[in-house]
């Protein structure tokens, strides 16, 4: 049984980790750390596993017997962690925050090739890239990972297919909105439910975070691209989930279309080119993402979407702790979208 960790386990990534971690057949979850709730247990904080776990939080590290462990901190946090806390060298590192996921360029005065800094038993050990799709061996043979953004993972699988078999030229135009459990657990101006209900709203025009990330695997997979990717991100009513189109100009006929982006996927274990456009229903509670195209004239319609809280954070991150450990891609991941 692989042995797991999770820190930052009481907010919504932590409690859907924790959620599918349970059903998975090949691990026990050791501990879950939470400062703020040490010695409560995991179901007074997560409603939804009554009955499921009597784990409790912890405040105290216990990383002499664990095999991985999965970062769910606030964004910043991950790296000064490692910067104070010593981790076994033989230990796998998974984070879901965006601290790992973008290389410095080749001249930058911060940490080299998006190492971090000595500490314990890992010294500048570099963090993998974890988009199965593009990067799954890259993936099997990872030490520590980083969890690709859940805007990211939804866009990237929407154009790569175009990008890599060089179809679409000029600038991409992608719109994408998200559920309000994106913005995490805790309150704000923007995800408070009675602001968030019945409203939709733009945030981060063409500035969003996520864009570095897919920009850094548009020039590591298609180098000879110079389009940009202008990407609006919207706030939706619901509480989980992305949808997102994108447009760019392709001269190809749409068989043909059809036919790059079925090849790019057919040994994808979670996601899927189909060929009537997709819901978004069909894929919350899922690690799924389903991918479509269209044609109008010489513009090529790239839709694809994904459940933010699973294939856009916690399910890619255990479909990416099962290559890391060479189990079974799909294991403890064959979830039932929410359709009705």
């Amino acid at each position: 049984m692989i042995k797991v960790g999770i820190l930052g386990a009481a907010g919504y990534t932590g409690g859907e980790l924790i959620r599918v971690l349970l059903g998975h057949p090949e691990l026990k979850i050791v501990f879950a750390h939470s400062e703020s709730n040490a010695g409560n247990s995991v179901c007074d904080i997560h409603e939804g596993l009554v009955g499921e776990t009597d784990l409790c939080f912890t405040d105290e590290y216990d990383f002499a017997n664990v095999d991985v462990v999965f970062f769910c901190f606030g964004h910043g946090k991950s790296e000064q962690f490692l910067k104070e806390h010593n981790i076994p060298e033989n230990v796998k590192i998974i984070d879901l925050a965006q601290d790992f996921r973008v290389k410095p360029l080749s001249n930058s005065p911060q940490r080299e090739e998006n190492s971090i800094p000595p500490h314990g038993g890992i010294e500048k050990g570099s963090f993998i890239y974890g988009l199965p799709e593009t990067h799954r061996e890259s993936i099997r043979g990872a030490q520590c990972l980083a969890n690709p953004g859940c805007f990211a993972t939804c866009i990237q699988l929407a154009m790569l297919p175009a990008l890599k078999a060089g179809i679409i030229s000029g600038d991409i135009h992608v719109n994408g909105i998200t559920g309000s459990t994106g913005a995490g657990q805790k309150p704000g101006a923007t995800t408070h439910f009675s602001w968030r209900n019945d409203n939709i709203s733009v945030y981060k025009t063409f500035t969003h975070q996520h864009l570095l990330e897919i920009n850094q695997t548009v020039q590591e997979l298609c180098p000879g691209y110079d389009g940009r990717v202008l990407f609006i991100p919207q706030r939706g009513c619901f509480a989980r989930g992305i949808f997102v189109t994108a447009y760019a100009k392709c001269d190809l006929p749409l068989e043909e279309v059809q036919k790059i982006y079925a090849e790019y996927y057919k040994d994808a274990a979670f996601t899927h080119f189909v060929t009537k456009s997709p819901d978004m229903k069909q894929v919350v509670n899922t690690n799924k993402a389903l991918v479509y195209v269209e044609k109008f004239e010489d513009q090529l319609l790239m839709i694809s979407c994904i459940d933010n809280l699973l294939k856009g954070a916690v399910g890619q991150a255990v479909q990416n702790m099962n290559l890391m450990f060479g189990l079974d891609e799909k294991a403890g991941l064959q979830l039932k979208a929410s359709a009705f």
